[in-house]
C-alpha cells in the first residue's frame, strides 16, 4: 500500500471512530436525562402526580345502599322506615391552596354549625385528599338552595340525596330499637375490613346495632374517567346498583307493647312480656324512656347532653341493663330447692313469731309481730314468710346449693338475648365473699339470699326467666327479640326465621314442677296477691317481691311482681309478665296491679282502659292521681 493510501486509510477510520464516540455520548447523554426525568417524576414531582392520581380515582361515586325497615311481629306495620334527605360532602383536594379557612367557613354559615364541627370531619391530614368527605346529614332542601345558589363560591363542596331514619314508633319502643349515628374512627379502625367507610351511618345502641350488617345493605358506585382537573373524559359511567339491607321482623308485638307501656306508666321500672315456650319476647319496656329521632337531628349533640345528665338515666335499658335485688320473687327458686333436695318436708310448718335473733342481730318478717304463725312450705310461699325461708336456707339448704339452683335457672349468667349490652346478674357464693372482702360468709348471708336480699342481684328479664323454666317443667330458651328476617329484593320474601334454642335445661324431675306450679297458684289465690291479681276471666300463678334499698326513705322499695298466665294452659299458650317498680316511685304497691293489667288486656283483647275498668281498678288511677 503506498502512502497516499495508508494516510486515505487512516482518516477514514479516524472518522468512523468519531462517529461511534459521537454515537456513544449521544447515548450516554439520552441515558442522562431520561434517567434525570425519571428521578424527577418520582421523586421531587412525586408528591404532584400521585396527587393527580387520586384526583382521577375519585371520580368513583358512592352510591348509599337503603337501609333496611323494621317491623313489629305482624310484619305489616313498620317500626322503622327511610325518609328523603339530603348529604353535604367536600372533596378537599378541588378547594384551591390557600383557600380552605374560607370555603368551609362560608358553607358552616349557611349550615348554621360551628366551622370546628367541619374541620373535625376533614383533619388536616386529609385536606389534600380527594376523596369525598361528608360532613353533614339531615340538610334539608332550603339549605341545599342556598348552597346550590351560591356554589361558584364553594369548590369542592357537593350534595346527594341520602334517606334519614325515621323511627315511626318511639317511647317505649327506643330502647329495643335504638339508633344510629356516623361511624367513630374508633368504630371505622375495626369495622373497615367488613366494607364500612368513613361515611357510614351504623346503629349505636339496641337492634340498629344488634343487627347493623343485616341492615346495612351494599352501596353503589358509579364510576367516570376524568382529567387531573376534573373534566370528565367519559360520558357513560361505569355503575354498579347498590342493594339495599334486609329488613327485620321483631318478635314485639306492638299492641302488648302499648299496654304494658301504659301499664307501668310514668314510673321509673320495666316491664317483660314473655312467651316461655318460645323465647321470644312479645314487649319489653323500660321508663323512662327517649325519642330515637333526635339522633338524626342537628340537635342530637346537646340532646345527648341532657339525657346522660338526666338522673333517671332515660337511655338506660333497665329490663335487660340494670340489676335489682330479686327479693321474693327469689322463693320461687327456693321451694323448687327444698322440694327437689328433699330439704324438709313440705307439710312440717315452721312457727313465724314475726322475727328472730340470730347473733347479735334481730331478723323482722315483714308483717312484724306476732308473724304468720305455724306455715307448711305452700302457705310459707303464698304468704311470702321471710322466717320460714330464713331457717330452712340457713338450716337446711345452705349458700352452695341455693347458688347452685339459682344458677339453674339463669341467675349469675347471659341470656344471650340479641341486644348489644346487657348485665348477667350476679350469685354470691361463699368463696366468692371471702376473696372480695376477706370475710367468712355468715348465717346471716345464707338469711339474706333465701329471700332474695343481700348480694344477688338480677335483671327484669332474669326474674322472667325464672317464672319460663317453671312454665316450661325445667327448661329455659334464648329470650330473643328478632323472629325474621326479609329480603325486600325479593319480595320481602322470608330468608331467615329464628328457631326456639334451648339456653338451660334443669334435671328437676317433673313431680316437683307441677307442685311449684300448684303453689305459685295457691299464692295467687289464697297468698299476698289476692286482691290485686284477682282476675275472673284467666287464671293466674306467680309471685310477689318486695326490695329493701339501701338509702331510699322508709316508704320506698322495689316493687315486684312476676306472673304467666293461664295457669292452666300448655306451655305454648302461655305468656310471662315480670313487672319492676323502681324505690324511686313513692310506693304504691303498682307491680301486681300492672302485670294483672296487662295479662288482662292480653287474653281479653283489651285496651289498657278496658282492662282497668273490667278489673275494677279504676278508683286507684283517682286515689293515686296517675295518668288514666
Amino acid at each position: 500500500m503506498n502512502s497516499e493510501n495508508f494516510q486515505n486509510h487512516g482518516e477514514d477510520s479516524l472518522r468512523k471512530n468519531y462517529k461511534l464516540a459521537f454515537l456513544v455520548a449521544l447515548l450516554i447523554a439520552m441515558l442522562a436525562i431520561y434517567t434525570l426525568k425519571l428521578f424527577s417524576m418520582q421523586i421531587v414531582e412525586g408528591a404532584k402526580y400521585r396527587s393527580q392520581s387520586v384526583s382521577i380515582s375519585s371520580t368513583v361515586t358512592v352510591i348509599p345502599a337503603q337501609r333496611g325497615e323494621i317491623f313489629d311481629r305482624n310484619a305489616n306495620l313498620p317500626l322503622v322506615i327511610n325518609t328523603d334527605s339530603f348529604a353535604i360532602d367536600i372533596i378537599p383536594g378541588e378547594i384551591p391552596e390557600g383557600y380552605y379557612d374560607t370555603v368551609v367557613l362560608k358553607l358552616s354559615e349557611y349550615l348554621g354549625i360551628d366551622k370546628s364541627v367541619i374541620d373535625k370531619k376533614i383533619p388536616k391530614r386529609l385536606r389534600r385528599t380527594f376523596s369525598s368527605i361528608e360532613v353533614r346529614t339531615n340538610v334539608p332542601f332550603n339549605i341545599i338552595s342556598n348552597i346550590a345558589e351560591n356554589a361558584a363560591d364553594l369548590p369542592g363542596v357537593s350534595w346527594r340525596n341520602k334517606p334519614v331514619r325515621n323511627y315511626v314508633e318511639t317511647g317505649s319502643m327506643s330502647h329495643i330499637i335504638g339508633y344510629v349515628g356516623d361511624i367513630t374512627s374508633e368504630e371505622l379502625n375495626l369495622m373497615y375490613n367488613r366494607g364500612y367507610s368513613r361515611n357510614s351511618i351504623i346503629g349505636k345502641t339496641g337492634i340498629e346495632k344488634q343487627y347493623d350488617e343485616l341492615l346495612q345493605g351494599k352501596p353503589g358506585r358509579e364510576s367516570r374517567t376524568v382529567d387531573v382537573h376534573g373534566r370528565i373524559l367519559s360520558d357513560t359511567p361505569i355503575l354498579e346498583p347498590p342493594q339495599s339491607g334486609k329488613n327485620l321482623v321483631l318478635t314485639v308485638d306492638t299492641t302488648i307493647q302499648k299496654l304494658v307501656e301504659e301499664a307501668l306508666g310514668e314510673r321509673v321500672g320495666a316491664a317483660v312480656v314473655l312467651k316461655p315456650a318460645t323465647g321470644e319476647i312479645l314487649a319489653m319496656v323500660s321508663y323512662p324512656y327517649f325519642d330515637s329521632n333526635i339522633f338524626s337531628t342537628a340537635e342530637y349533640s346537646a340532646a345527648y347532653t341532657r339525657l346522660t345528665n338526666d338522673p333517671n338515666k332515660p337511655l338506660l335499658n333497665r329490663a335487660v341493663n340494670a340489676v335489682y335485688p330479686p327479693a321474693s320473687t327469689f322463693k320461687t327458686i327456693m321451694v323448687t330447692s327444698i322440694l327437689s333436695e328433699h330439704a324438709i318436708a313440705a307439710e312440717k310448718k315452721i312457727e313465724c313469731p314475726g322475727r328472730i335473733l340470730y347473733g347479735d342481730r334481730v331478723f323482722r318478717c315483714h308483717v312484724g309481730y306476732p308473724g304468720h304463725g305455724n306455715l307448711d312450705l305452700k302457705n310459707a310461699l303464698a304468704q311470702s314468710c321471710d322466717v320460714y325461708f330464713w331457717v330452712v336456707g340457713r338450716d337446711n339448704l345452705g349458700v352452695e346449693t341455693i347458688s347452685s339452683y339459682a344458677k339453674e335457672f339463669g341467675f349469675g349468667q347471659s341470656l344471650e338475648v340479641d341486644l348489644p349490652a346487657q348485665s348477667d346478674g350476679f350469685v354470691p357464693t361463699a368463696q366468692w365473699k371471702e376473696r372480695r372482702f376477706h370475710e367468712k360468709w355468715l348465717g346471716g348471708d345464707t338469711m339474706n339470699m333465701s329471700i332474695g336480699q343481700g348480694y344477688t342481684l338480677v335483671t327484669p328479664l332474669h326474674v322472667a326467666n325464672m317464672m319460663a323454666m317453671v312454665c316450661n317443667s325445667g327448661k329455659i330458651y334464648k329470650p330473643h327479640l328478632l323472629k325474621e328476617v326479609r329480603d325486600p329484593a325479593a319480595g320481602n320474601a322470608v330468608i331467615q326465621k329464628v328457631e326456639p334454642e334451648v339456653l338451660h335445661e334443669s334435671t328437676v324431675s317433673p313431680e316437683v314442677w307441677k307442685e311449684v306450679q300448684a303453689d305459685l297458684r295457691y299464692t295467687i289465690t289464697d297468698g299476698t296477691a289476692i286482691y290485686p291479681m284477682h282476675n275472673k276471666t284467666v287464671q293466674i300463678a306467680g309471685k310477689t317481691g318486695t326490695a329493701e334499698v339501701a338509702g331510699y326513705a322508709k316508704d320506698h322499695w322495689h316493687s315486684w311482681m312476676v306472673a304467666y298466665a293461664p295457669y292452666d294452659a300448655p306451655p305454648e299458650n302461655q305468656v310471662v309478665v315480670a313487672t319492676l317498680v323502681e324505690a324511686v316511685n313513692k310506693w304504691e304497691w303498682w307491680a301486681p296491679y300492672a302485670t294483672n293489667i296487662i295479662i288482662q288486656g292480653i287474653f281479653n283483647d283489651q285496651t289498657y282502659e278496658e282492662a282497668v275498668n273490667a278489673l275494677g281498678f279504676r278508683y286507684l288511677m283517682k286515689q293515686r292521681g296517675r295518668r288514666e
